[in-house]
């Protein structure tokens, strides 16, 4: 019993070590930009050891240099409450925790209606919090995070989300944001995705560029593969309607 308390202590001092770690991050952050996420650093080690092809473009640029029709382009398309909410958006959040059980559902459902008889009974995968994230949250995600998606994971992501809220001003979390966000293979940031699919700087973007850039956030390297897609041309105009009424901090 005294080694089982032991060993507990010792995982919530470290668990406060982390927190004490991630702080301290967070803090630098307010005066230097970070030179890359634990998402990116995972995508440069896929890139190298999958495809033996390092191809990487990636350019800083502040605020100021990031035209206000991809910032508006992007809180519109992935986060319309920026400005308002705490970092979470918990209304969406609620929602999609609904939707990922009605997956698991009909998931678990499928697989007791194909079971045959004396069959090992088939493995459901655990339910993934997925959906309903804020542009924080991504944040939070991308800088410090795996990619895995498990509760354990999505706790220590609201911890993250609060610390950054609390320590850094939405204008710094929206310029963070648009300089180590995905935008394609190898491609990080407003500035290197401007280049890439418009020849432009980040600073020069036309509202539509800036909407179609918004659009493939959520799935940049399917969108690449893509430019002339449907979905991407119709939803790229609905968002560039709607970017007049996204604030900016």
């Amino acid at each position: 019993m005294r080694a089982a308390w032991r060993w507990l202590v010792l995982l919530i001092a470290a668990f406060f070590a982390l927190q004490i770690f991630f702080v301290a991050r967070i803090g630098l952050m307010t005066v230097i930009n970070p030179q890359s996420s634990a998402f990116e650093r995972s995508e440069i080690w896929r890139l190298t050891t999958e495809l033996g092809d390092l191809r990487w473009r990636q350019q800083w640029v502040d605020y100021d240099s990031i035209s206000d029709n991809l910032k508006r382009a992007v809180i519109a398309s992935e986060d319309d409450g920026f400005l308002f909410h705490d970092g979470v958006e918990w209304d969406a959040l609620e929602k999609a925790w609904e939707r990922n059980a009605k997956t698991q559902a009909l998931l678990e459902s499928g697989a007791s209606s194909g079971k045959q008889p004396g069959a090992r009974k088939p493995s459901v995968k655990t339910p993934k919090v997925v959906g309903g994230s804020t542009i924080t949250q991504q944040l939070a995600k991308n800088l410090f995070l795996s990619g895995e998606r498990t509760l354990l994971r999505k706790g220590q992501e609201f911890l993250l989300t609060g610390m950054l809220e609390i320590m850094l001003s939405k204008e710094r979390i929206l310029e963070i944001y648009l300089n180590n966000v995905e935008w394609g293979t190898g491609i990080f940031g407003a500035e290197a995705a401007a280049q890439a699919y418009f020849k432009k700087p980040a600073a020069k973007l036309a509202p539509i560029e800036a909407a179609r850039l918004a659009v493939m956030l959520p799935r940049p390297k399917y969108f690449e593969k893509l430019p002339n897609s449907p979905y991407l041309a119709s939803r790229s105009s609905a968002i560039a309607a709607r970017m007049s009424g996204a604030e900016l901090p």
